[in-house]
């Protein structure tokens, strides 16, 4: 992490880009420079490089996590309806998944497409809405496999299973467990069995300290949000060290919520007091532009995108290739 050592972003300098956005909670950047972002009105909004905006809709319910393949789809989590949905540039959308192993999906959160255009599905918990499970403690999130034998269950019993991601090599798996507040990782086999699940860089990253999203950047190091302190965090490739990039924490109200969940009686409203005056539960970060330098950050709260400019390149996105 040598050229990240003594990098931070001041909260002044962080740019808001896009305008009018609902609940932007992931982010793609294609080659051309456009953003594709999702929307709590289903689909996703295209963001040219020019500023202007356009919207494909096409399905019901909350977009959350994005993918692309090679051919510019969009695979989408739908957190609200409990679904996996692909959602074609010509406006047509197709249910790849709905149940498993005869039951619902629960609050599906993410998606990631490896070299081998195997689906990589991340379930936040089995119930649907996923508030409730803050305050119940129970650990059920999971991630399912699709490939050419069909849907499995290859990872269970996770404390909020949110983005899931392969390192450069696709020798690991990366999860971010989010009540965990720390990053997981299996070792992928030939078959995309997974591995024990075992911690990645802290144990703990403190109060609060809930990882949302995350992406690796060219030198291997992990970016992560930390969602509910309003941060941005970089762990070490090796995993030994964290450094804060920034964060807008409201400490007052991160105690409050942390003492509700406790006494698992935490109320939305409780949980987004936790909002900081700049910054607003940001969720996904994504490297963009030619040099691949430029980072734009999704959030949960915010009608914009927030960006800045990073002294390392990050990791290309699969369907750059």
């Amino acid at each position: 992490m040598s050229s990240l050592q003594n990098f931070t972003v001041a909260l002044a300098d962080l740019k808001r880009v896009g305008q009018g956005l609902r609940r932007p909670e992931s982010v793609l950047a294609d080659k051309d420079g456009s953003l594709w972002i999702s929307d709590s009105e289903g689909g996703v909004v295209c963001l040219k490089p020019d500023g202007s905006q356009t919207h494909l809709p096409g399905l019901p319910g909350e977009s959350n996590g994005l993918a692309m393949d090679s051919q510019g789809n969009f695979y989408i989590a739908n957190i609200g309806g409990g679904n996996l949905y692909k959602l074609y540039r010509d406006g047509r959308t197709e249910v790849i998944l709905s149940e498993i192993d005869g039951q619902p999906l629960g609050s599906v959160n993410f998606v990631f497409i490896d070299s081998q255009d195997r689906l990589w599905v991340s379930v936040l918990t089995r119930s649907l809405p996923w508030f409730p499970a803050i305050n119940t403690g129970v650990k059920d999130g999971y991630i399912i496999l699709i490939d050419q034998k069909g849907p499995r269950i290859v990872a269970d019993g996770i404390y909020f299973a949110n983005e899931v991601r392969m390192d450069a090599e696709e020798k690991y798996l990366y999860a971010a467990e989010t009540l965990g507040r720390h990053m997981l990782r299996f070792a992928v086999g030939a078959d995309g069995s997974l591995g024990q699940a075992e911690v990645f860089g802290p144990a703990d990253l403190g109060e609060g300290a809930a990882i949302d999203g995350f992406t690796f950047d060219a030198e291997g190091n992990l970016w992560v949000t930390t969602v509910l302190r309003n941060g941005l965090v970089v762990i070490s490739a090796d995993g030994s060290q964290a450094h804060t990039i920034f964060e807008d924490p409201n400490e007052a109200a991160l105690t409050h919520a942390f003492e509700k969940i406790s006494q698992s009686s935490l109320s939305p409203e409780e949980m987004f007091a936790c909002v900081g005056p700049q910054v607003q539960f940001p969720t996904s970060v994504v490297f963009a532009g030619p040099d691949l330098k430029t980072v734009y950050m999704g959030s949960l709260a915010m009608p914009h995108l927030l960006s800045f400019e990073s002294p390392v390149a990050g990791l290309p996105m699969r369907h750059w290739r």
